[in-house]
């Protein structure tokens, strides 16, 4: 189920903060009640591959989305102590020592599910036990989402597991929906800020393919 262009959905969700405190996030109501925008990126599992690359790539990052007054969430379905495990173990052993942001600990996996990003989906019928077991690791995909000031969702994308993301091209994402709440015009392919955008309507893609 794609969630573009509609409310984020609105369910409190286990989280681990920068001081090893365990709270509980609403990402909607992080949106709304600090009129910010949020980005909220799923990874698979802690203590793996690619997604120590991106927690770190996020965190260097995070000035330039603050500056866009944009809020990182981190995510994925592992319990908050496993979190707290992995923010203690330093970067030269595979660790996110040194990340700020929160993280998400959706261990019941009622987020994930209604946003429909988990990799086991399917199921397979044991005949002996009569049980369908799940095909899978029962964890999220790549999964990305872009939610403005009123928790409404303006981007959201899926990467498969091998797949890291380029934090840059979220950071252009903001920019370009930035402009069209500030500007009411729209940002056409490869936009980037300082470019210029367009009008839309028929005069106004006319105008920018004849100077383009």
């Amino acid at each position: 189920m794609s969630f573009t262009g509609k409310k984020f959905p609105s369910i409190a969700v286990n989280a681990m903060n920068e001081m090893g405190e365990t709270i509980q996030i609403n990402v909607l109501e992080e949106a709304v009640k600090n009129n910010k925008k949020v980005l909220l990126f799923w990874y698979p599992k802690d203590f793996t591959f690619v997604c120590p690359t991106e927690l770190h790539a996020f965190q260097e990052a995070l000035a330039e989305f603050e500056k866009r007054n944009t809020i990182v969430i981190g995510a994925s379905v592992d319990t908050a102590e496993v979190h707290f495990a992995w923010l203690n173990t330093p970067k030269d052993q595979g660790g996110i020592e040194g990340v700020t942001y929160n993280i998400l600990a959706d261990s019941n996996r009622n987020l994930s599910s209604v946003l429909g990003i988990l990799d086991a989906q399917e199921t397979v019928h044991h005949e002996e036990l009569g049980v369908d077991l799940l095909v899978g690791d029962n964890v999220t995909y790549r999964a990305t989402y872009l939610i403005d000031e009123e928790g409404t969702v303006f981007h959201e994308g899926i990467n498969h597991m091998p797949l890291g993301r380029n934090v840059q091209e979220f950071l252009r994402m903001i920019d370009a929906y930035a402009h069209v709440q500030q500007h009411g015009e729209v940002c056409p392919a490869n936009w980037e800020e300082g470019k210029e955008a367009m009008s839309a309507n028929r005069d106004g893609v006319a105008e920018y393919l004849a100077a383009h």
